[in-house]
């Protein structure tokens, strides 16, 4: 692993929590593929976790929780042939993943009224734009 991989702020995935698991990939790999395992699946057991903040985990557990099987989140990563750039990716995509969750929710939005100036100023362009097309008729030709 290149560093410890930062969620947020001075969190990082804890590597003696992580669980890793190798299998063989599928795909074409030539004779390499039959001998290696290259593939990687990353668990990582957030409910029972004490690096995270107490905030950080209860809101990672609710949005998270379709993804979760009895506390423990599980990333796979397999686009790679070497087994290290597997889990590097593995890594990066878990804390990607627990980085979302733990965001605090977005400020709510506060409805905003549109300006009167804006409202008179389309509703005279579209005066302007029906009394052109009105021109345009053919009852005085005649």
């Amino acid at each position: 692993m290149s560093g410890p991989h930062v969620i947020r702020g001075s969190v990082a995935l804890p590597e003696a929590e992580l669980v890793w698991r190798f299998s063989r990939s599928s795909g074409p790999g030539g004779q390499h593929v039959n001998t290696s395992d290259s593939q990687v699946e990353l668990r990582f057991d957030l409910a029972r976790t004490e690096v995270l903040p107490e905030v950080w985990k209860e809101r990672a557990l609710e949005r998270l929780a379709g993804r979760l099987v009895d506390g423990v989140i599980s990333v796979r990563a397999s686009e790679h042939r070497s087994q290290w750039r597997n889990r590097e990716a593995a890594a990066v995509r878990l804390a990607a993943l627990l980085a979302e969750a733990t965001a605090p929710p977005p400020k709510p939005r506060r409805p905003t009224r549109i300006p009167r100036g804006i409202n008179e100023r389309r509703l005279r362009q579209k005066k302007q734009r029906s009394d052109t097309k009105r021109g345009r008729t053919g009852r005085d030709w005649g």
